[in-house]
């Protein structure tokens, strides 16, 4: 038997003894999920799976809090949830590489330091709800990550955790590892048309219902539409249909499908 053989051996053994012995405790597990309306199109065989995800999850990462902020059990389990949604179908392995999750109780001000054009160095701080590290940790407003009005399509967990994603092949460049069969090159098309078309609508003032931040950089195009992509597929779907495409591929969910079942 091979080192890899043994290694997969071990990890699959090693879930399976947590999934037995510390599985998430139904009423905290009942409270988080009631409060996440994202999760509740899931079918039965999806409840049961997330719920493995999140439970492996929070076994394997660090949660810390910030600014004074006393972590609960059903703090955990509510980012948990969010953050395994992705890789529902991907699995946890997605996640390798970085342990730590920190909360603040609201928006963080990190400090930052650049230097323009002409050598003057420039120092901002400005609040902000989340952030992920390369290789690092992601770092998380709690008074953001259930926010108050649901229907924005916001979802500041799984923006940040699409970073995570990105930066698995070194760069958040809105371009993560692709899975076999699909081409990059498609994948540089769709987005970059729909990214130029969307920072197009953005200079000239349209409204919109998706997040203009997203004209930002290709980056937080890629994190923005992966929140709308499960908050509000069919806003995707409808504006930039051969993006939903794309990330249907990629996230190995069909949202728009579950979205219609609820209608």
């Amino acid at each position: 038997m091979s080192n890899d053989t043994l290694v997969l051996s071990y990890k699959a053994w090693r879930r399976r003894r947590i999934l037995k012995r510390m599985r998430i405790p139904e009423h905290i597990w009942s409270e988080s999920f009631a409060r996440l309306p994202v999760l509740h199109n899931l079918s039965d065989d999806e409840f049961v799976r997330l719920r493995d995800l999140a439970t492996l999850f929070l076994h394997d990462k660090v949660f810390e809090g910030a600014d004074g902020l006393i972590l609960t059990d059903t703090m955990r389990v509510t980012v948990a949830l969010q953050a395994c949604l992705p890789i529902l179908n991907l699995g946890l392995d997605w996640y390798d590489g970085w342990v730590s999750i920190i909360l603040y109780p609201a928006g963080f001000m990190p400090n930052r330091e650049y230097t323009d054009g002409t050598g003057v160095v420039h120092r901002s701080r400005h609040a902000l709800s989340g952030e992920s590290w390369l290789r690092g940790p992601v770092i998380l407003s709690w008074s953001d990550v259930l926010p108050a009005d649901t229907s924005t399509g916001h979802n500041v967990v799984i923006h940040e955790f699409a970073h995570k994603l990105d930066m698995l092949d070194g760069a958040a460049n809105g371009v993560p590892p692709l899975h076999p069969g699909m081409s990059v090159e498609a994948w540089a098309e769709v987005f970059s048309k729909a990214y130029a078309d969307f920072q197009d609508r953005i200079e000239r003032r349209e409204e919109t219902a998706i997040d203009p931040y997203g004209a930002e950089e290709p980056g937080e195009f890629f994190a923005v539409l992966s929140e709308i992509f499960f908050e509000q597929p069919l806003l995707v779907e409808q504006t930039y249909p051969a993006v939903y495409r794309q990330l249907a591929e990629f996230y190995r969910q069909d949202t728009a499908a579950r979205e219609r079942t609820l209608a």
